[in-house]
């Protein structure tokens, strides 16, 4: 593929949960070698989005490729093996409590590559070498603080040099020290690797520091997409709103509701 091409290209994607509507017409490009930003309140599809572009759920409709190739149209061999070359970081981080540090970074390598023990242990301490924790390799994830586990994690997710890394909420939770150190990673990794990095994230200023493009979702589509300053300056109501973290404005503080004083004079519920 041309490194024109976006690496994502997302047409027309309709999916719903029921009788909700989580994406309703979303068009959108994730280009090659960026930070690619997906911003927006909690519960606006963020992390759904990465499950539709990994394979694990399938649109409505609308398509969905990846370095060309149409995701939902794949069998499961061509499928997992796209998969491999796709770097996840949960949002929980998700280690593998009953294995050390080491071990879980080396679990990709020892399932998805023949490679030797001492190929694999090289490339394990290269890694966590990355994220600054070569020398914690024999702790167990009940030993690591918060952003220590999400460093691993973040080790365990380059061990197999993906093309693409997908960060799922990799702020939360965290304290401004580990979230400074994870801001940097995330920035360096991507510009040291030449790696594609979509991050889904609804912490504003840590993302937005980061970003080479941000696209800002809400109520099923895509409403507005720009660089961090063409973003932050938007005159847009709502995107003001939710850059600026306002009270007020287009997203209201009360849940659609019949009216309280006609509800308080109504029949008693309890």
């Amino acid at each position: 593929m041309s490194t024109e091409e976006p690496l994502v290209k997302i047409r027309g994607l309709r999916f719903s949960r029921g009788e909700r509507v989580i994406f309703d017409g979303v068009d959108l490009d994730i280009p090659r070698g960026k930070v690619t930003a997906i911003m927006g309140p909690s519960g606006t599809g963020k992390t759904t989005l990465l499950k539709l572009i990994g394979g694990q759920l399938r649109p409505d409709a609308g398509t969905i490729e990846v370095d060309g190739r149409n995701v939902h149209r794949l069998g499961n061999r061509d499928l997992y093996t796209l998969r491999k070359r796709m770097g996840m970081l949960f949002q929980s981080g998700a280690l593998l409590t009953d294995l050390s540090v080491f071990d879980n970074v080396a679990y990709p390598l020892r399932e998805h590559t023949a490679l030797p023990k001492s190929m694999i242990r090289k490339l394990v301490l290269i890694k966590l070498e990355a994220v600054g924790l070569r020398g914690a390799s024999g702790l167990m994830p009940s030993e690591l603080s918060g952003g220590m586990a999400r460093r691993v994690a973040l080790a365990r997710a380059i061990a197999l040099d993906p093309m693409m890394i997908l960060y799922d909420e990799p702020f939360t939770g965290q304290d401004p020290i580990s979230m400074g150190i994870l801001v940097k990673l995330i920035r360096e990794l991507n510009d040291a690797s030449r790696l594609t990095s979509v991050l889904v994230s609804h912490d504003v200023h840590e993302t937005a520091s980061i970003s080479d493009f941000i696209h800002v979702i809400s109520e099923g589509r895509v409403v507005e997409s720009g660089t961090s300053t063409e973003i932050t300056g938007s005159r847009k109501a709502w995107v003001q709103q939710f850059m600026g973290g306002r009270p007020d404005g287009p997203v209201p503080f009360h849940y659609p509701g019949a009216d309280l004083a006609d509800e308080l004079m109504g029949d008693a519920r309890c």
